[in-house]
């Protein structure tokens, strides 16, 4: 059990504004993490920064701070950035609002606190060709398409005192060359193979609202399978209740 202080984790989302039942089961999941790990609700803070629109706080019992920022639309580098600069946190967690932390997911990450940068697994089954990220094989750890930001837990000082917060911002592989520079830069870094995550686990639970990505996947599987696919219907988001 995590000990009474002052903030233990910032979770960083970005958000349009347009997916807020994927956002709620977001939260939802962050919550039960936290009540897995113990925490006390000064000990952890999720903050939400609305890419050029308005939103509604999620549900939650755990504080949650959610800004109405300009638009960047720059896939919500821009958000991450300003959120950075308003963490408290003393470790950061990036987490969209389409993708799920796994219950064990804090709870691991304490066990690892003195590490910089812990690099946990993801089920990345409905949105890629492989079941889980990363993959542990002979090539690089941290290389293009290996990881994903759900992948990490990393230290405040190392991304935001050392690192300046998020950088390479209008570029394509920003999120690559941001993670392969918290990677470089980090005095300890801690692989660990538990799942602490789901990647695109919100996609199917609102309405017309598939980021580029989501629909680039969808009309891929329309050109294999030689049939139209039609897109996810909206689902209800599951029930706070520990797993």
């Amino acid at each position: 059990m995590a000990m009474d202080g002052d903030i233990l984790f910032s979770i960083i989302t970005p958000s349009a504004g347009n997916r807020p039942n994927a956002l709620q089961n977001a939260v939802a999941s962050v919550e039960r993490a936290a009540r897995f790990a113990g925490l006390e609700r000064n000990q952890l803070e999720i903050l939400i920064g609305f890419d050029g629109a308005r939103g509604k706080a999620p549900a939650c019992d755990f504080p949650v701070r959610t800004f109405s920022l300009p638009g960047d639309h720059d896939q919500g580098h821009g958000v991450r950035n300003t959120l950075l600069k308003l963490s408290g946190g003393e470790k950061i967690l990036f987490l969209d609002d389409d993708n799920v932390l796994k219950p064990c997911s804090l709870s691991r990450y304490l066990h690892h606190r003195d590490a910089e940068m812990v690099i946990g697994r993801i089920d990345a089954q409905l949105a890629l060709g492989q079941p889980w990220l990363p993959v542990f094989d002979d090539g690089p750890l941290v290389r293009p398409g290996n990881l994903d930001l759900l992948c990490l837990c990393l230290s405040r000082r190392l991304v935001v005192d050392r690192c300046g917060g998020w950088r390479f911002r209008g570029e394509f592989d920003s999120c690559q060359r941001n993670m392969a520079d918290w990677h470089r830069r980090a005095r300890s870094v801690t692989v660990i193979e538990d799942v602490v995550g789901i990647f695109d686990a919100g996609r199917s639970l609102d309405h017309a609202a598939l980021s580029a990505r989501q629909k680039a996947l969808l009309d891929g599987l329309v050109g294999e399978r030689g049939t139209p696919l039609a897109r996810p219907a909206a689902r209800r988001a599951p029930s706070l209740a520990l797993a």
